[in-house]
């Protein structure tokens, strides 16, 4: 059997483009000569859809939308589409639909639905009880079907869910006798998963003897990031061809030669909703791109994805940014130009009194460098006239972090102001080290439309500033940015240091507290200082309500705030 991957893009509610997607990539795999082509799961509806399977009618339309293209687009050609199906009894199933040659073979319903982190399946959908195996292709190939979550029964390594289904999916497949196990899914990126996913594969090829499919959707859709990588195993566990990461991919791949010869992808799948990848046979080992890839790569490309998508699929076209001289929006502003192009992307530089000339000469080298237009708006007139109306009020008041936090919101409204005259949408800036910690202003620095940044530690920060330097072969961000000492600039010789612990030491602490749910005693265990675990774990606190506030970001770590952090801002419990 031919069997083509379809790691198609698409778009949350727009069911007659995702269908587009689905019937242009039916013809193409047709075109290629394949027996069977496989779609994500949901790709009807897009992943996740949330509430709006509870609209009337939605489900019935991704379903009927469905139908109609099993029935009139797979002549000569099987084709699995993952879709939202409502159930006889009542309910919706997480459903695969199973069509050749215009006529419907059988369905799959999901059985493990998971329900942690980002996932909420469970409150939409109804789990599955039965295995699937259907006879597709010229030689009636037995392909299994299983959808995403099925593949990780038993897993220890923090994604596995409560299940209200105690069997186990792929065990009992094994049962079956079948040559192909088929995988769709909607996984997100989530820094290190791949790896253990690829181990995941592995172990079932060869504990069912058959070849492995695994197919992922990819795209941004809010904050979580798709990116695809998609694969096919061997029964012994090899690897046989790779889909291209974050970007659309048509994977072709003949198991009938892969069961006799190592074979590979074109060793670099093309992109694009008109590229693919057809694999040859060769003597050399497949290079897997999730796995060959250095994790900053990977992080910068999801970055780069969810900025393009989320202004994409919202109907934005261009974008502003306030530059401040420092690291953080100069990552920002590089992001955004490689997701946008320099064309679409403005930046403000907005000077007060506090602003060292280099802070003016690092953000227009860095400008001048991306080719971005940048204006600079100075403010210190706009704060004068603030603290001028606001003296009588604050008689006999030392200045303190209210006039700093002016000039935030003052520059907050510049870009807001921008947003609305020219229809750009602001993109903030603010890293998760200082959204964990609460170093940011409510309608100044956190006023905005998409947080590129929101789930980068402070340090992943510096790291991926210098990876963007490297992978260009110049200094795209200037070094001088990236040497410099965090500052805000809103007072006299500030420091982000003044406030926080040095980030190099504040960060590994987040991690454990936010992200691991470490107590204060694992923490001190594990040699982390009781002042820093003390101020870290009260600064985290005590801003809950701020983050409750921020615009969504791209989620690149196992627990981001937003829709994995969800904590009572009304909270008096202290670890």
């Amino acid at each position: 059997m031919k069997i083509a991957l379809a790691q198609i893009n698409p778009t949350v509610g727009d069911i007659d483009h995702n269908a587009s997607l689905i019937e242009s990539s039916i013809a193409r795999a047709r075109s290629a000569g394949a027996h069977l082509v496989v779609f994500p799961e949901l790709a009807i509806s897009g992943y996740p859809p949330k509430d709006l399977l509870l609209e009337e009618g939605f489900v019935a339309r991704c379903a009927a939308v469905a139908k109609r293209i099993g029935e009139s687009a797979t002549e000569g050609i099987a084709a699995i589409i993952g879709c939202p199906l409502p159930l006889d009894g009542g309910g919706v199933a997480n459903a695969l639909l199973v069509y050749e040659n215009n006529t419907f073979i059988d369905y799959y319903d999901k059985r493990l639905l998971p329900t942690y982190d980002v996932f909420d399946e469970d409150r939409y959908f109804t789990p599955g009880s039965r295995s699937v195996v259907v006879e597709l292709g010229p030689d009636r190939t037995r392909v299994g079907l299983a959808i995403c979550e099925d593949l990780w029964r038993g897993e220890d390594a923090g994604f596995s869910a409560r299940y209200r289904d105690d069997g186990d999916p792929i065990a009992e497949l094994s049962e079956k006798n079948i040559d192909l196990l088929v995988s769709p899914s909607a996984s997100p990126f989530v820094i290190g998963k791949g790896r253990r996913l690829r181990e995941i594969l592995v172990r079932h090829a060869r504990m069912l003897g058959a070849h492995i499919a695994s197919l992922n959707t990819i795209g941004g859709n809010d904050e979580l990031i798709f990116d695809g990588h998609s694969t096919v195993h061997a029964p012994d566990g090899s690897l046989v061809a790779a889909a291209a990461g974050f970007q659309e991919d048509l994977l072709v791949c003949d198991l009938s030669v892969a069961a006799n010869v190592m074979s590979g992808s074109n060793g670099g799948s093309n992109g694009g909703s008109n590229g693919g990848s057809m694999i040859a046979p060769t003597t050399k080992p497949v290079i897997d791109p999730r796995i060959e890839a250095g994790a900053d790569e990977l992080i910068f490309r999801a970055l780069r994805l969810g900025v393009h998508d989320y202004l994409a699929k919202t109907g934005f076209r261009s974008a502003i940014i306030g530059l401040s001289g420092g690291i953080d929006s100069a990552l920002t502003t590089a992001i955004a130009v490689d997701a946008l192009g320099a064309d679409a992307v403005t930046a403000f530089f907005m000077p007060s009194q506090y602003t060292a000339v280099r802070s003016l000469d690092d953000a227009t080298k860095l400008a001048s460098g991306l080719g971005v237009r940048m204006d600079v708006i100075a403010i210190e007139g706009l704060l004068a006239a603030y603290v001028g109306e606001l003296g009588p009020l604050f008689e006999g008041r030392e200045p303190d972090v209210t006039e700093e936090n002016l000039q935030a919101r003052i520059r907050g409204n510049l870009l807001m102001a921008a947003s609305n005259k020219f229809g750009w949408i602001v993109l903030t800036t603010g890293n998760k080290s200082e959204m964990a910690t609460g170093y940011a202003t409510l309608y100044g620095d956190m006023a905005g439309g998409f947080a590129v940044i929101k789930d980068v530690p402070k340090t992943l920060v510096f790291e991926l500033a210098r990876h963007r330097n490297e992978s260009a072969g110049r200094e795209v961000i200037p070094a001088s940015i990236i040497e410099r000492p965090p500052t805000a600039e809103l007072r006299p010789d500030q420091l982000d240091e003044d406030s926080l612990p040095p980030y190099a030491t504040l960060d590994p602490v987040l991690e454990a507290y936010v992200e691991q749910d470490r107590s204060r005693e694992e923490m001190l265990a594990a040699g982390m200082a009781p002042d820093v675990v003390d101020q870290t774990m009260r600064l985290v606190d005590r801003s809950e309500y701020k983050r409750r506030q921020a615009p969504p970001g791209v989620k690149i770590t196992r627990r981001n705030f937003g829709r994995d952090r969800r904590l009572p801002i009304v909270n008096r419990y202290r670890p």
